[in-house]
């Protein structure tokens, strides 16, 4: 059984693209594969535009980065690649007030 990658990019080459405690962004809708418990196949567990944080940064055949995200509002806590991601703190030096 030959097991198919996504892409011939190894990002284990570099540092994790987001850190712990960063609060980050869904940039797709994420459907249970059937690795998440207590929810059936096909069940949308993360929504595009759904915000969370990461709590923890694992690996995925030795390739990818997985980043455990707690998504506080629906009480879901969700492994997801990077590219599925992006920050959803506010860029340095922004004014949060305006």
């Amino acid at each position: 059984m030959k097991i198919s990658r996504d892409s011939d990019t190894v990002e284990l080459n570099g540092p994790p693209r987001f850190d712990y405690g960063e609060k980050v962004r869904s940039r797709k809708t994420v459907r249970n594969d059937g690795t998440f418990p207590g929810k059936d196949i096909g069940d949308v567990l993360v929504k595009k535009g759904d915000e969370g944080y990461v709590t923890s940064i694992g690996t995925f055949l030795q390739q990818f980065y997985i980043y455990g995200v707690d998504f506080v509002a629906n009480g879901y806590r969700v492994g997801m690649k990077g590219r599925e991601l992006e920050s959803a703190a506010p860029a340095e030096g922004s004014d949060p007030g305006c």
